[in-house]
Order: C-alpha cells, then sequence, then structure tokens
C-alpha cells in the first residue's frame, strides 16, 4: 500500500489517484503564470492542516512577493517556515577570493550548501524549491546542473520528505528532458491565451513512478482561494443501474408524436433555424421532469436567466417556484470565460452532487464557441454523452442551424451521438409563417413518421397539430404546405 501525500488541490488529487507518493522527488514544470508558486503553497499548506511540517524555498522571489500571492487567495502561511535566499545572501557565501576555481563553482557550492543546511535545520516534510532556473544559471554548465539536480536526490533520498521542485522552462530550449528522468514525478502546467476571452491553463501528470495517474490534458483554474483542477472525464469508469422507463413531456400530441415519450438515460438533439421554439420545448420536459419530483438543471449559453424565466412564465410554464425549491438549476454560461473542461465539469457535478436526472444543454453553438476545434468537440460531447446515459440521465441537447429558410446547414454534425433527433422547420400556409416538428431519429423504440405543425402557447406551453399529409419540401429546406387552412393549428 502505497503512502500517498494529498495535494490538497481540488480535482488534482483525483488525477493522480488519490495523491503523491510521499518520500519523493517532483519536479512541476510550467511557463511564468502557469501557477507553479500557487500550486506549491497549497501543497504545503495541505499539510499544515494534517499537522505536518513545510519549508518553501525561493530562490528567484523575495518573501513580500511570496507572502502577497498567499494574500491573495486568503492565506496565512504562519504555519510554513519561508526560507528567501536574496542576491546578497549567494554573494556573502563567498568569503574569500578564490584563484584555484571557476568563481561560479565555487558559488554554486556554498548556495548548495546552504540551502541543504537549512533543509536540516526545518526538517520539513514536505519541502518545495522555488525555482531551479536560480539554480541553472549558477552552474552555467548542463552537466554541473544535472550533477547538483543528483545531488538533490541523493540527499532527500534518505529522509523522510516529498519534494516539489518548480521549474519555469526560460533556459535550456524548454522542457529539460534529463532533468525529467532524474525526477520520481512530473507535473507540466500549460498558460494558453486565446484570441478572445479569458487564459486557459491546463496540466498533464507526464509521469509518476508507482501510480497510474488519468492520463491526459486536465483543464484547471486559477481563482481566489487557489488552484481548481477539472478532471478529464472518463465515461467508462460511471455506471449505474437505473430503471428503465418513459418521460412524459405532459402534451399528449407531442407524446404521441414520440411513441409515448423520451426514453430514461438517453440524448435527444433539438435541432432547427433560430426562432422554432428549440428552447421552449426543452422547456417544457424540464418543467415536466420539475414537476414529478425530479431535479433539472439547464445550462443556458445564449439566453439570459431572466429572459428564459419570463419566457416560461408566458407559456404558462412557471419555473420560479422550482427554482425556489431546487427542483431546477440554471446555469448561466459564458463561453469566452469557461472552457470546455471545466463545463463537463459543472454537468458531472449537477449529476453527482445535486442528483440532476434531467440536463438540457441550451445551445450546442455557445459550447462550440468554447472549443472551436469541431473534431475535438464530438469527441468531448461523445464522451459527455456516455456519461450522463449511463448514469441514467436524460439529456437535452440544442443546435440552432444557420439560416432560415432555403439551404439550412448545421454548424457541426451530431446527429449519429444523439439517440433521439427532433427536428424543426419553417413553413408558409394561409400567408403566415409556421412550425412544423417531425423525429427523424429514435434509437430505442417506435415514433411516427410524420410531420406536425408545432405551436407556441395552450395550456402546455407547446402544441400539436395533426399530420400535415400534405406537406411537402421539408428536405429541400423550403417546406410548403399545399391542404386547407382548417387542417392547421
Amino acid at each position: 500500500m502505497i503512502d500517498l501525500a494529498a495535494t490538497g488541490i481540488p480535482g488534482l488529487d483525483d488525477v493522480v489517484r488519490g495523491g503523491l507518493p510521499r518520500n519523493r522527488l517532483y519536479l512541476v514544470q510550467g511557463d511564468p503564470g502557469a501557477g507553479k508558486t500557487t500550486l506549491g503553497l497549497q501543497f504545503l499548506l495541505e499539510g499544515a492542516r494534517q499537522g505536518e511540517s513545510g519549508l518553501y524555498i525561493t530562490l528567484s522571489e523575495s518573501r513580500e512577493e511570496v507572502e502577497a500571492v498567499a494574500q491573495s487567495h486568503g492565506w496565512s502561511l504562519g504555519d510554513i517556515r519561508l526560507f528567501e535566499l536574496t542576491a546578497a545572501q549567494q554573494r556573502n557565501t563567498l568569503k574569500d577570493d578564490n584563484t584555484l576555481f571557476d568563481p561560479s563553482e565555487v558559488e554554486l557550492q556554498e548556495v548548495m550548501a546552504t540551502l541543504l543546511g537549512e533543509v536540516e535545520k526545518a526538517g520539513a516534510t514536505r519541502v518545495v524549491f522555488d525555482s531551479l532556473s536560480e539554480l541553472r544559471l549558477l552552474a552555467q554548465d548542463p552537466l554541473r546542473y544535472r550533477r547538483q539536480i543528483l545531488l538533490l536526490k541523493q540527499f532527500f533520498g534518505g529522509r523522510r520528505s516529498t519534494v516539489l521542485l518548480l521549474d519555469d522552462r526560460t533556459s535550456m530550449g524548454g522542457d529539460d528532458k534529463q532533468l525529467q528522468s532524474l525526477a520520481h514525478g512530473v507535473i507540466s502546467l500549460e498558460h494558453m491565451a486565446p484570441e478572445f476571452g479569458k487564459e486557459r491553463r491546463r496540466l498533464r501528470i507526464t509521469k509518476i513512478r508507482g501510480v497510474n495517474p488519468r492520463g491526459g490534458y486536465h483543464e484547471f483554474v486559477i481563482a481566489t482561494g487557489g488552484i481548481r483542477v477539472f478532471p478529464r472525464l472518463v465515461a467508462a469508469e460511471h455506471h449505474v443501474n437505473f430503471q428503465r422507463e418513459i418521460l412524459p413531456s405532459g402534451v399528449a400530441a407531442l407524446d404521441a408524436l414520440l411513441g409515448g415519450g423520451i426514453d430514461r438515460g438517453t440524448s435527444t438533439l433539438l435541432m432547427g433555424p433560430a426562432g422554432t421554439g428549440k428552447s421552449s420545448l426543452a422547456a417544457r420536459y424540464a418543467f415536466a421532469a420539475a414537476e414529478r419530483g425530479e431535479t433539472v438543471a439547464l445550462f443556458t449559453f445564449d439566453e439570459r436567466i431572466d429572459t428564459l424565466l419570463i419566457r416560461c412564465a408566458s407559456l404558462g410554464m412557471p419555473l420560479e417556484k422550482h427554482l425556489a425549491s431546487g427542483r431546477i438549476l440554471v446555469k448561466q454560461i459564458d463561453p469566452a470565460e469557461m472552457g470546455p473542461g471545466e463545463f463537463a465539469f459543472s454537468v458531472r457535478d449537477a449529476v453527482e452532487k445535486n442528483q440532476a436526472r434531467v440536463i438540457v444543454i441550451d445551445s450546442l453553438n455557445g459550447y462550440l464557441n468554447a472549443m472551436p476545434e469541431s473534431r475535438l468537440l464530438v469527441v468531448q460531447m461523445h464522451e459527455l454523452l456516455s456519461f450522463l446515459n449511463q448514469l441514467g440521465v436524460t439529456t437535452f441537447l440544442l443546435l440552432a442551424q444557420q439560416g432560415i429558410i432555403g439551404q439550412i446547414r448545421s454548424p457541426v454534425d451530431l446527429t449519429y451521438l444523439a439517440d433521439t433527433v427532433l427536428l424543426l422547420r419553417y413553413f408558409e400556409a394561409a400567408g403566415q409563417v409556421r412550425k412544423a416538428l417531425s423525429v427523424v431519429k429514435k434509437r430505442s423504440g417506435a415514433h411516427e413518421t410524420t410531420i406536425r405543425e408545432f405551436r407556441l402557447g395552450g395550456g402546455a406551453g407547446v402544441d400539436l397539430g395533426p399530420p400535415l399529409a400534405q406537406f411537402t419540401g421539408i428536405l429541400t429546406g423550403v417546406p410548403t404546405f399545399s391542404g386547407k387552412t382548417g387542417d392547421l393549428v
């Protein structure tokens, strides 16, 4: 049984399967601003909470700068020993002029002796060195630098200390493979700046000896309180047994069109041009689920929450009472401020912590803006839907197609991922623009193949007319109605 040291960083312990193996030496690499200092401080503070002693050795920043970082997160470093090796202290280590050895070599040896002496004096079980770039500059030679890191590793080999070495990758052309080979584990942090919106950060566990960490990249954010990691979702790790049943909408004609209703544990894609009623149709299912006593989570990218509530109330679906009771959870998502990994974690959080049984994502267009590469969007959406389906969660995905009439296109093809696909279209009849609804796919059972007129309003908020027998042209994108006006709603 490996003795693990919890990092104190939400999500990171899940990535490394419980924590970092104790009494090892780890390398934390990342560009300036990636979050290395914050990670190191959180690691030491978690040790202090567990009664362990911690030592933070800063070679590149002053004590005031480190304390300022802690204060920005509301932390107190009173239980952590902070040692500052300033430039003045480094110069003072050279007591005499030396003519036999290169001054830089003598200085490096004296600095290492000072650092190791401080470690012995502190006797800490958790140690952070910030940062290795200063030692690299002192060494001036890759071989000499590697020798000093090997000395550090051997020094800590006989002590009960878990050590983090922070490296800003400003020298040696980026990642130092030799340095990575010496460490027991490597955590790589990345800091990316998109063309628009908030910066994105992610980490990857390059290696941890003796542990099989969760692979791939994991998004993280730095906010007040420290780093928060959003582990990459792996659907195969989540599965529960649930009762297979049909979820009605409360609208008899709509349920008949779908062969009784939507099956639990499936995903439904609502497609159509803007304004055809996709959001209202999804809200009908959300309201019906809340009325049955289930918890529903709505993630809205495009519509303000106030607008959503007003629209639903005007259609006879008052969501406020369910918001007050906690049956309906509504979260406004800004794709410029939230990455796809954080969004997927928010959905997972709603399911696992709030026990949401119905999820509405309105819309995938906003989600696509959070991840411009459509290929990666499809892969991540597949994983998210698999996760939700295996937990018995019913998901509604909304996708606004480009165009109003004529040729209509989808920004991304997700129809093969969904279990059920509902298609909404505009058509004209008797001098009016009307809407039509049809079911083009349902994996879990039979459904009507008819096309019905779809209208917002009525006692349930949405209403359907009888099948439009003389409705033609839907596949061309210019549907027309040539029947009698009396056949319409």
